[in-house]
Parts: C-alpha cells; structure tokens; sequence
C-alpha cells in the first residue's frame, strides 16, 4: 500500500497559569491509501489534539505533517472531517445538507451533484432527500453526515469519536454501516475512539498512544480470518479477545 499521510515528531506544548504543558511529545505515524486506522489512549492524552493538527484546525509545536508526500500546514482541501455530533442544519434538507460542504467550497457542479446523488441512492438516503433531520433516526443523521463529508472527496476522512453521541445498540449497528460505505469507497480513515472493541472491530491497525505526554506506544496490526468482515462478525472471534486483552494492558487502565 502507498503511504498517503506521514505525521513526523509531532509535539504541542501548552501555555497554562503553572507553566507549560507538553500535550504530545514527538508524535511519529504512517497512514497507508484505503486503510483504517485508529488512534486509541487514556482520556486526555492529546488524541484529538492530534487530529485537530492533521486535520490543520490547530497549531503544532513542533514536526511536519505531509500529505502524498507534500508537507502542509494549515487546513488542506485533501481532509474531511467528521465529529461527535452531526451538525446537520435542521431547516435544511437531506439533499440541501448534504451539499453544503459543496457550496462553501463553491463546487457545485454537474459532476459533484451527480456524485452526491449516487451516494444517497448507493447508501439508501436518496428517498429521504426531501425530509429534515429531525425526521430521521441517529444512525441515518450520521450516514447524513458521513456523505455530506464524502461529498467534497477527501483523501483522508478523520473521525473524532463520531459515533460516541448515540445509544449502544444504535452505535454498534451504525459503525457496521460506516464501515460499509468507507471500504466500499475506498476511503483512507483515521479515527479516534477510547472504545477498544469498536477499534477492533473498525481497523486496519490500531496506534495505542502513552498518557500525556502522548507518544506512539506501539502499533497492533489487526487482521481476522474471516470473509466479508464487518464489526459485528469479528466480535465473536477468539483473535477478537486476544487483541482487546494486549490492548487494554498496554492503556494501564488500573495506573
């Protein structure tokens, strides 16, 4: 696989009322085209932080992000991003929603209109185009959501616990569908979760970051023997198991 993100001696040091707090300390990842890989940690060592520097809504300290090999600062129009919450304007459309990535960027084009269209039929939105979402379930808002980030065709998506807002059962059935649509159009994922079983059942490898300050602590490569794997199926895997143990060890959850 081609590397298409490289984050390199990422730190970040705060300015507090006691001094300086270092957030991140040399910050070291590859992401590789059409892989999804998650970013697990304690709470609060500086995971979104992170992601907030990728995605160029946050200052480093220092390091160097590159993109297809090009270092970039500041936002990059190769980067979608997706939330804790939708943020789906409620007296807009599904459609109208859906496109409004497009017109802030003024891409509203045949070829973007006709690309939106065949992702709302593809991932059975499209008889919902007319409805408002407080019409719709939480699951159905965060496919909204995720085609409305889609629909700009982002080289890399990054999620930030986009799943963590809805209810447990919802949460597990959704993520079957994100991944579905996220595989299927072959997008290239990073995503922080503190949910190791939905890191699991989601990733192509896991990042495991220390406590604050946060540095890579290891990398677990997550491969099942399984056809047509989605994050219901490999739950019931004995390598399922194996992985969250060494996971939820290396997090020092008892410290």
């Amino acid at each position: 696989m081609e590397k298409i993100l490289k984050i390199e001696n990422i730190s970040k040091t705060y300015q507090a009322k006691n001094g300086e707090i270092t957030a991140l300390d040399n910050v070291n990842l590859d992401v590789y085209e059409g892989e999804l890989l998650s970013i697990i940690g304690p709470s609060g060592c500086g995971k979104s932080t992170l992601l907030s520097i990728i995605a160029g809504l946050e200052d480093k300290s220092s390091g160097k992000v590159y993109i297809d090999g090009e270092e970039t600062t500041g936002i990059s129009p190769k980067i979608g991003y997706m939330l804790q919450k939708d943020s789906l304007l409620e007296w807009r459309s599904i459609y109208k929603n859906v496109m409004f990535g497009l017109e802030i960027r003024h891409l509203v084009k045949e070829e973007n209109k006709a690309y939106v269209e065949e992702l709302l039929k593809k991932y059975n939105l499209y008889e919902f185009k007319d409805k408002y979402p407080s019409q719709l379930s939480g699951g159905m808002r965060q496919r909204v959501a995720l085609i409305r980030t889609l629909a700009i065709k982002p080289k890399i998506l990054l999620l930030d616990e986009a799943f963590s807002a809805l209810d447990y059962q919802t949460r597990i059935m959704v993520t079957k569908d994100i991944y579905k649509i996220l595989k299927n159009e072959k997008i290239t994922t990073v995503m922080v979760t503190h949910d190791i079983s939905e890191g699991i059942s989601m990733s192509d490898r896991i990042a495991v970051l220390s406590a604050r300050p946060a540095t890579v602590k290891s990398i677990h490569e997550i491969k099942f023997n399984i056809e047509n794997r989605d994050p219901l199926n490999v739950r019931e895997l004995s390598e399922f198991s194996k992985y969250f143990d060494s996971i939820w060890k290396e997090l020092d959850v008892h410290a």
